[in-house]
């Protein structure tokens, strides 16, 4: 993919300065690349995004003060941001007294109980992402004022994130991620939906793949986002989680209960577990009205959120030749890391 060099935004740490105040012209400088034919990105700080979100991020890097309880959920894009969003919010903020009888026998009239968060609107709402509230269709709180504790969520890399993020000792992350093949499939679908509706051609997925190994996609590089966030979590485990959707699959009971703990909300009883599963499970999420209609962000409907999410769906879509270049980047970004993202 073309790309075109310039400038860049200086690093300010988490210092804010006039040069900071001045992103939103000198994003024109940063150098640029056609996103799939249909959109322009912008590399900054080693990373791409749409030139949008650039501004939103320099602002959130060096002028967010952490708080002592705030929880920082993290990921790449199409990699179980939803879900994860949803779990967070039932464990931290609003369980609902669900006897064991009503999951399933009663399961509808529970989804529209007044008390159920999740039946108000879709989980991004209710946890925005920070650099891409610029584009939302409807009013949000101001996270900066919101009461403590403090849920928001990022697709920034983890260099970009405030230092005061990174170094509050009480501030927590919550890094989710997924295999590369089916993350990559997951894009395609979503992208397509948007860029290239109402049956027109799909992207060339061979064209995708190279965009995607490359690094130069939204949010990309995916293999130094995610492997930014291992190598912290290995690090300092008491401040992030890292969490594998594949895992969380399997066995999210497991998943969940661990999660709980990280945030320091840990279930009093298996029933309150299966409780949460149930209501964040991805079946009842795609089927509540609020994710069937309407829209957080202009142009992207609240149901693009919820296409399969199955494990190895890349194997109805990917050629061996493919797969095979997709194996060979993971395996050149992850050696010696001990991070491996199975396969299904």
């Amino acid at each position: 993919m073309a790309t075109s060099k310039g400038s860049s935004i200086p690093s300010s740490g988490n210092s804010h300065d006039h040069q900071d105040d001045d992103a939103s012209f000198r994003v024109n400088e940063l150098p640029r690349a056609r996103f799939w034919d249909a959109m322009d990105i912008c590399q900054w700080e080693g990373s791409w995004f749409e030139p949008g979100l650039v501004k939103p991020a320099v602002t959130f890097r060096t002028t967010f003060q952490a708080h002592h309880d705030d929880v920082l959920l993290a990921s790449p894009p199409k990699t179980g941001t939803t879900w994860l969003k949803a779990l967070c919010l039932c464990i931290m903020q609003n369980p609902i007294p669900i006897a064991t009888s009503d999951i399933g026998v009663n399961a509808e009239a529970a989804a529209d109980d007044d008390d159920d968060i999740l039946a108000k609107d879709n989980p991004h709402f209710h946890i925005q992402t920070i650099e891409s509230m610029i584009y939302a269709t409807k009013p949000h709180p101001d996270l900066y004022s919101t009461p403590s504790p403090r849920l928001f969520h990022t697709h920034l890399p983890y260099k970009v994130l405030p230092d005061s993020t990174k170094n509050s000792p009480g501030c927590k992350i919550v890094y989710i991620t997924r295999n590369p093949k089916d993350t990559l499939i997951s894009l395609w679908h979503f992208f397509n939906s948007i860029f290239r509706p109402n049956g027109l051609e799909p992207y060339p997925l061979d064209r995708a793949v190279d965009c995607f190994c490359s690094g130069v996609h939204q949010y990309g590089p995916f293999f130094d986002h995610v492997l930014e966030y291992w190598l912290e979590s290995q690090k300092r485990p008491t401040k992030i989680l890292f969490l594998k959707y594949e895992e969380l699959k399997r066995e999210p009971k497991a998943e969940v209960k661990k999660l709980a703990s990280f945030l320091g909300r840990p279930f009093a009883s298996e029933e309150e577990v299966e409780k949460v599963v149930w209501r964040c499970s991805l079946e009842r999420l795609r089927n509540l009205e609020v994710n069937k209609n309407g829209s957080i962000l202009y142009g992207v409907p609240n149901s693009s959120y919820f296409r399969r999410g199955a494990v190895g769906d890349w194997k109805n879509y990917l050629t061996p030749e493919l797969e095979e270049q997709i194996n060979r980047t993971a395996c050149s970004k992850f050696e010696g890391s001990g991070l491996c993202l199975e396969d299904a």
